[in-house]
């Protein structure tokens, strides 16, 4: 016999007592028992079927869109030519309405929705939607058709002065415009409505549409209170996007010459007022020296 063999009458290995072989452990166990034990010995749940989920789905689709009009996003439908060609009547523009929320105000030169200040589309027809339409508008899935807003560029803030006289460019705090690159083909900048000069009260902002001969903006409604200019309290947002028809998908910049320098009349007397700043101290303090050099004298 081999050295470390045992034979079949040799005693045989400690074993655990209740160990099972593995034909033993499978035959022993029901066709629904898992590896794994759960809390009350049953079968896993079945996952829900799709038509059973759906309506949670959507509920939860429903609220997100309707966060996302109320606070980030909302689409609105251009209604008439006075954008031209920036916008075409028919455009579907997205409007930025988050910024707002942190305290950003309109700046010169951005296309921005605002609510009618009053008296500016008292003429002017409200479709009257369906069902469908004002839930989707609801939502934000569509442009509202009941909401009386209008779309123009900022062309001068608050703190201002606009004009603009017959065959003249537009001026902001003395600086003439250059708007070619976004006025329309063949108009003037102003002949059809000369104005100013206007200031323009802080909190407010003066507009004008790209299609200056075809724009009844804040030209037109100085007899009003704020002398034409619109609050910023009734700014809906900025439009940022052509989103649809897909062929005219752009976005909408802020053309260069409101960027030019001096334009902003905070900015250019900056560097005066801080020049006097600086100095004032020093003339104050060369007079004592000198007067208390007479006392002393």
């Amino acid at each position: 016999m081999a050295v470390g063999a045992r034979s079949g009458h040799d005693e045989p290995e400690d074993r655990p007592e209740h160990a099972e072989s593995p034909v033993e452990a499978t035959a022993g166990r029901t066709e629904g028992d898992s590896d794994s034990s759960d809390s009350g010995g049953r079968a896993p749940k079945k996952p829900r079927s799709f038509w059973k989920e759906l309506p949670l789905l959507i509920g939860i689709a429903l609220v997100l869109a309707l966060l996302i009009k109320t606070f980030l996003v909302q689409a609105f439908s251009i209604p008439s030519d006075s954008m031209q060609n920036t916008l075409q009547r028919g455009d579907r523009v997205l409007v930025d309405k988050l910024t707002p929320w942190f305290g950003s105000e309109p700046e010169r030169g951005e296309v921005v929705v605002f609510h009618d200040p009053g008296g500016w589309l008292e003429d002017t027809a409200t479709p009257d939607p369906n069902a469908v339409q004002k839930f989707l508008s609801f939502i934000g899935l569509m442009p509202s058709a009941e909401e009386k807003d209008l779309i123009k560029r900022v062309i001068a803030v608050g703190g201002d002065t606009v004009e603009c006289k017959k065959n003249g460019p537009v001026t902001v705090n003395g600086k003439a415009l250059d708007e070619k690159s976004f006025i329309f083909p063949g108009n003037t900048a102003c002949n059809d409505e000369p104005f100013g000069p206007i200031h323009v009260p802080e909190g407010r902002i003066w507009v004008m549409g790209d299609h200056r001969q075809n724009s009844l903006d804040s030209r037109y409604h100085q007899e009003l209170p704020g002398q034409g200019t619109v609050s910023t309290d009734e700014v809906v947002g900025r439009a940022v996007v052509v989103a649809w028809p897909i062929n005219r998908w752009a976005t909408l910049p802020v053309p260069g010459t409101f960027d030019q320098a001096g334009l902003n009349k905070a900015a250019a007397m900056a560097p005066a007022a801080l020049g006097v700043a600086g100095a004032l101290p020093l003339v104050l303090w060369r007079r004592r020296r000198l007067t208390s050099g007479r006392t002393a004298g």
